[in-house]
C-alpha cells in the first residue's frame, strides 16, 4: 500500500501555496528561520519516513526550509502527557488524540495557532473542524482519523469474530494481546459491557476493572508499538488495535483480518498542536502547513494507512486507499462509535489507580516482589547498624 513517491523539485514548493485545486495563498518569506530547529514529538509509525522508497517527510522539510527536525516518538497519549506535564522536554509539535487535547487545553498546556501561517488549512474538510475538543478551531489542525477494531489471525482463530467477547475466550489463552494504555483497554471493556465510554460512575469503572482482571490470565502481553512484530510474526492470535495499523500489518502477514465488533468502538481524531513552552512557534506553524500540502499529505496517508481529513488527499485520483472500507465504511457498515472525552480529575485518578492495580496484581513471579522487599529491608537494617556504629565511635572519641 505504501506508494512510491519521487521527490521532485516541484514538491518542495508546496508549503508556500495551497494545492492547485484550492485558492493560491500569498507566499511568505521564511528564510530567517533557516538554521533553526523544531522538536517534533509524534506517535511511532506515524509519518512517511523514507522506508521502501516513500517520501521522507522530515528530510524534505529540512531541505526546503533549512530548519532541522528533531524527531522523537511516544506510544500513548498518557506517556506523552506525563513527559510534557513533568517538564522533561520542550517540544514545538505534538500530535495527541482528541480527549487528551481537551485535557491539555483545559490545563493551559497548548498555544493558540496563528492560522495566517497555515494557508493549506483550506484543505481540511469541514466535518473535522469545530469538533468538541476544540470548538473554536484555535489550538488544533487535524492530522489523521481512525477507529479501534479487532485484528485476528485467520489461521489461529476459528470463524469470523464479531464481538469483543472473543478476547475473553479461554480457548485463546496466551494468544491475546491487549492495549498497554488505560483509556483504550478500559474502552474496549466498556464497549463489551455496554458502558458509556465517558461514564462518570465509579461503579462502572470498577465493573470494567473486574472484567479486565478476569481477562488478565488469558493475555499474552499488553502492547503498543510492539504489536506489529507480534501480530505479523504470528506470535499472537488476536489484538485490539487501530484500523490503520492493521493495513500496515497485513502487508507483512496476509493471514491477518479485521472486524469492527458489534458492541461498538472508539473513533478518534489525532491533531497537530503546539505545546506551551515551544521554542520555535513560527517554524512549527510552517511544519504544519507543509504537512497539509497535497503531495506531502498524500505521502503520509499512503504510508500510515489511516483515514485522512485532508481534501487534497480524498479528492486525489492517485490515492490508493480511497475505496478501503475499513477506513471509509459505507453508512450502512459504519460501526457504532463514540469519542473519548476528558474525564473529571477524580475519575482520571481512579482510572490510573485501577490500571496500576491491574498491571501489578496477580503476577506469577511473586518471588521478585518478595526479593525486592527483602533487599530493601536488608538495606534499611544495614543503614541503621552503620549509623549506630558511627554514633558509638563518636562517643568513644
Amino acid at each position: 500500500m505504501k506508494k512510491v513517491f519521487s521527490c521532485l523539485c516541484a514538491i518542495l514548493m508546496v508549503f508556500l501555496i495551497a494545492v492547485p485545486v484550492m485558492p493560491v495563498a500569498s507566499a511568505k518569506d521564511y528564510s530567517h528561520l533557516s538554521g533553526t530547529e523544531i522538536n517534533v514529538y509524534n506517535w511511532g509509525e506515524y509519518i512517511s519516513d523514507g522506508a521502501e522508497d516513500t517520501m521522507d517527510v522530515n528530510k524534505e522539510f529540512e531541505k526546503l526550509t533549512g530548519i532541522k527536525v528533531n524527531y522523537t516518538t511516544y506510544d500513548s497519549n498518557e506517556n506523552m502527557y506525563n513527559k510534557i506535564k513533568g517538564g522533561g522536554a520542550n517540544y514545538d509539535i505534538i500530535i495527541p488524540s482528541d480527549y487528551m487535547i481537551q485535557r491539555m487545553i483545559e490545563e493551559d498546556m497548548l498555544e493558540k495557532i496563528d492560522f495566517s501561517n497555515i494557508p493549506n488549512y483550506v484543505n481540511i474538510l469541514d466535518e473535522y473542524k469545530n469538533l468538541y475538543f476544540d470548538p473554536d478551531n484555535e489550538y488544533t489542525v487535524p492530522y489523521n482519523v481512525g477507529m479501534v477494531g479487532l485484528i485476528y489471525n485467520t489461521k489461529m482463530v476459528t470463524g469470523t469474530p464479531d464481538s469483543w467477547g472473543i478476547m475473553w475466550d479461554e480457548k485463546y489463552a496466551g494468544q491475546i494481546l491487549m492495549f498497554n494504555n488505560p483509556r483504550d483497554a478500559f474502552g474496549i471493556t466498556q464497549c463489551y459491557l455496554g458502558i458509556d465510554l465517558n461514564t462518570t460512575s465509579s461503579e462502572d469503572w470498577h465493573r470494567a476493572y473486574d472484567k479486565l482482571k478476569e481477562q488478565k490470565p488469558l493475555v499474552s502481553s499488553y502492547v503498543m508499538d510492539d504489536v506489529y512484530n507480534k501480530m505479523e510474526s504470528g506470535e499472537a492470535a488476536m489484538c485490539a488495535y487501530y484500523a490503520g495499523d492493521y493495513l500496515s500489518m497485513k502487508e507483512n502477514n496476509p493471514d491477518l483480518a479485521f472486524a469492527y465488533p458489534k458492541e461498538g468502538t472508539n473513533i478518534f481524531v489525532d491533531s497537530l498542536c503546539i505545546p506551551k513552552g515551544c521554542q520555535n512557534k513560527e517554524g512549527a506553524e510552517l511544519y504544519i502547513n507543509f504537512l497539509l500540502s497535497g503531495e506531502v499529505a498524500l505521502a503520509n496517508a499512503e504510508y500510515i494507512c489511516y483515514a485522512s481529513p485532508n481534501r487534497a488527499v480524498i479528492e486525489n485520483p492517485e490515492y490508493s486507499l480511497k475505496d478501503e472500507k475499513i477506513l471509509y465504511p459505507e453508512p450502512e457498515d459504519m460501526p457504532k462509535t463514540q469519542y473519548y472525552h476528558n474525564l473529571p480529575e477524580g475519575l482520571l485518578t481512579l482510572m490510573t489507580s485501577l490500571w496500576d492495580n491491574l498491571k501489578i496484581e496477580g503476577n506469577d513471579d511473586v518471588s521478585i516482589y518478595v526479593g525486592l522487599i527483602s533487599f530493601t529491608a536488608i538495606c534499611v537494617v544495614c543503614s541503621v547498624y552503620s549509623f549506630a556504629r558511627k554514633k558509638k565511635r563518636e562517643k568513644m572519641y
